[in-house]
């Protein structure tokens, strides 16, 4: 990172109370303000050119608090899943993605991270997916903010890896080594027709929650030892394109795949735009 901006700004993160902040962000999304929370919701759509067309109930003052707004659902048809493989589970950005190479996750110039630490310090599961495939996808604050599967799958675990809470922007993962296996985040994994693979939500300064479909919101609590849930043999069974989660304040999800033919989209690029439904890779 050769840029003195982002090194003043990841100086800052390093000396912020991240924890406190995303605290106070928290008791603000979850307010039910009336008027102010509608006012702060107008901003928020003018600051970051937030498309409200798309979304299932347009108008700013249908909202009760900002994470409702935030967590905002799509009008039908807005996202039309294409046929494939794997698709993309969010809309927002392509941090990185290719090969991971042993146990080394890259995460940008100069800076790559383990699997193990990812999956926090499970090294027997990080082992199956070793020389296998990621994808680090970015979440901007004027993105739709709910998760989706990228394929069929039956979830079999999920943690809770508690961690720091560094913003997860582009310049941050350029200045803050290992950065997505130092935060905070929800590691789950899934069997699919071909396969184990794991679908990571990372949490951000501010990012208030957690959620997801089966268990509903996972954190807070924040409690400082990990945390695990085994899943039965269909228990929880998704279909492709189906919700899994979402952040009430956004942040990223990595994905893992096992070694394997498997190959991404060829008009994919680092720092390229990604939306929900559109083809991600292909088996073979």
């Amino acid at each position: 990172m050769t840029d003195p901006g982002e090194r003043v700004a990841v100086l800052l993160q390093h000396a912020l109370p991240k924890q406190a902040l995303t605290r106070l962000g928290g008791i603000v999304a979850r307010a039910r303000g009336g008027a102010a929370t509608t006012a702060l919701i107008r901003w928020f759509i003018t600051r970051y050119g937030v498309d409200m067309a798309e979304a299932a109930a347009p108008d700013p003052a249908a909202y009760r608090s900002f994470n409702e707004f935030f967590t905002r659902a799509l009008a039908p048809g807005a996202r039309p899943l294409a046929a494939a493989d794997w698709i993309c589970p969010v809309d927002g950005a392509i941090s990185q993605f290719g090969a991971i190479g042993g146990d080394r996750i890259f995460q940008a110039k100069g800076h790559d991270y383990s699997a193990t630490a990812l999956l926090g310090g499970d090294a027997a599961l990080a082992a199956q997916f070793r020389d296998g495939h990621y994808a680090t996808l970015y979440l901007s604050p004027r993105d739709y903010h709910r998760i989706h599967m990228p394929a069929a799958g039956r979830l079999r675990r999920m943690v809770h890896v508690p961690g720091a809470l560094y913003s997860v922007n582009p310049a941050t993962a350029r200045g803050v080594p290992g950065l997505y296996a130092r935060n905070e985040r929800v590691v789950c994994l899934f069997d699919g027709e071909r396969g184990p693979w794991v679908l990571v939500l990372v949490g951000a300064t501010i990012v208030g929650s957690m959620a997801t479909v089966w268990h509903g919101v996972v954190n807070p609590p924040r409690p400082r030892q990990a945390r695990s849930w085994e899943y039965a043999p269909g228990a929880v069974s998704l279909r492709q394109g189906d919700e899994m989660g979402r952040f009430l304040l956004g942040s990223t999800v990595v994905l893992l795949w096992p070694r394997g033919p498997l190959r991404f989209d060829p008009a994919w690029q680092p720092g390229g735009a990604v939306r929900l439904g559109r083809p991600m890779a292909a088996v073979g």
